[in-house]
């Protein structure tokens, strides 16, 4: 089973707002989950991204490998 870390669409029309979550690689962008990380919004004039830094290495250590989106999310939340 390839866990994978990635974002879920919330929100409405317009107006995205995003779950940076953990989900089995399989199940559908917005569908069932294991583990909620952080938000992403990228709206917001300086770009928030929060993220619990406790449960993102736990999960990278149990294998679960981010996608080039929030690979690059996590970057650019590091530098700022």
């Amino acid at each position: 089973m390839a866990v994978r870390i990635r974002l879920t669409r919330q929100g409405r029309k317009k107006k995205p707002f995003y779950r940076i979550i953990v989900a089995n690689g399989k199940s559908p962008r917005d569908g069932k989950f294991l583990d909620i990380l952080g938000t992403y919004d990228p709206l917001q004039e300086p770009i928030i991204v929060k993220i619990d830094q406790e449960k993102l290495k736990n999960w990278i250590a149990l294998g679960a490998l981010p996608t080039t989106t929030v690979k690059s999310i996590l970057k650019k939340a590091q530098t700022a």
